[in-house]
């Protein structure tokens, strides 16, 4: 599945948008960078609640498929910004985060 399939299944925001052919191995739900950074995997959907530039920096290190930022939180115009300028795609959802693993569950996406 690739992350336009994602998007579109779930009604997703789409704030920056990045590669959004690429395929998706896999999902992670974190709030604590340093978790993600030990866990997450290249080309996984990190689900999360923080929206600040850092978030940025780490889906980029990580080359992650896409970031969706959960319960309706908007990221500010530096973070946006910063997205863009690394081609992350960044993607808001009103859904809490368990209801947006959920979701992710239900298309085959599976955890990391």
């Amino acid at each position: 599945m690739i992350v336009e399939e994602i998007i579109n299944k779930l009604g997703l925001q789409v704030i920056s948008s990045g590669d959004t052919q690429q395929e998706v191995t896999g999902g992670y739900a974190a709030d604590l960078l340093s978790c993600v950074m030990a866990k997450a995997k290249a080309g996984n959907v990190w689900v999360t609640l923080q929206a600040h530039p850092n978030v940025v920096a780490v889906a980029s290190l990580l080359n992650l498929a896409a970031v969706i930022i959960s319960e309706g939180i908007h990221p500010d115009l530096e973070t946006v910004e910063r997205a863009q300028e690394n081609q992350v795609t960044l993607l808001g959802s009103p859904q809490t985060t368990f209801a947006g693993v959920g979701e992710l569950s239900k298309l085959g996406v599976g955890g990391a």
